[in-house]
């Protein structure tokens, strides 16, 4: 814990916790709240340079400066500044917009979370601080990132053709285009007739088994039509079946992907 004669600054998220929080850590440290984001990308326009390898322009945002200007007298009169925004990749980049905004130094500026609001786990992540995560930071920039370039190039679109008001997102528009080009698969598709052949055969010790028409000759070979399952009957009918050969393999099976393949034939998925 700190010296008493220290001041300490810890910032939050919310003003409930700061206040709980504030009567754990003792008169050493002061608390207070963010209330959230208090920089991101500007409203007016894209704030994202395409051009520049997707360089996010950041602003503060509207209506916090009061919250913002609070923070900075605080910070600079305190020894360590604790950022304990929530552990997610959001408040990662709350903490990470923070020390830009306050303009702290790797020194004085300290990463720490809480995974539950109770005294001992509140003191021990104050003794065990980090610094801030710079992937968990990218990841939620890539998403900001994405939402704005999405949202920005793609709502005019839907207000010229659909209807004004109406939003585009980076998840629900992929989303669409899948359902959009499943649905061309769909109509572009020519049925194929095929047929398949089974043998219900038993051993001399009555153990039944099925087994199914492969080809001719070592070469698989799909019969189109019932003419030709008749003709394979009528060659094979008279003629004793026997076990050639026994392969064992062991086989590596995947799940199913989330949507399934083109579709190619009118053939069952393999079991």
């Amino acid at each position: 814990m700190a010296k008493k004669t220290e001041k300490n600054l810890v910032i939050v998220e919310s003003p409930a916790k700061a206040k709980t929080i504030g009567k754990y850590l003792g008169p050493a440290y002061e608390v207070k709240a963010c209330m959230g984001h208090l920089r991101d990308l500007p409203k007016s326009k894209l704030g994202v340079d395409i051009e520049d390898d997707f360089t996010p322009n950041y602003k503060p945002i509207k209506g916090k400066e009061d919250i913002i200007s609070d923070l900075k007298k605080s910070a600079k009169t305190s020894s360590t500044v604790y950022l304990a925004t929530d552990p997610d990749r959001e408040g990662e980049a709350i903490s990470w917009h923070l020390k830009a905004l306050l303009d702290l130094d790797d020194e004085k500026a300290k990463r720490v979370t809480f995974n539950e609001i109770t005294k001992k786990v509140v003191q021990e992540s104050i003794e065990e601080p980090r610094a801030i995560d710079q992937d968990l930071v990218d990841a939620q920039q890539a998403r900001r990132i994405l939402d704005r370039i999405v949202g920005y190039e793609l709502s005019p679109l839907l207000w010229k053709k659909v209807r004004r008001g109406l939003s585009a997102g980076r998840v629900q528009s992929v989303a669409m285009r899948m359902v959009a080009e499943r649905e061309d698969e769909i109509k572009a598709f020519v049925p194929e007739e095929y047929w398949t052949l089974d043998a219900q055969l038993s051993t001399e010790d009555k153990h039944h088994f099925k087994a199914h028409y492969y080809g001719k000759d070592g070469k698989k070979h799909e019969p189109a039509s019932a003419g030709e399952i008749e003709e394979i009957v009528r060659a094979v009918e008279q003629e004793p079946f026997a076990v050639k050969s026994v392969k064992r393999t062991d086989k590596q099976r995947s799940p199913s992907p989330p949507l399934p393949p083109p579709p190619c034939s009118r053939r069952p998925p393999a079991s």
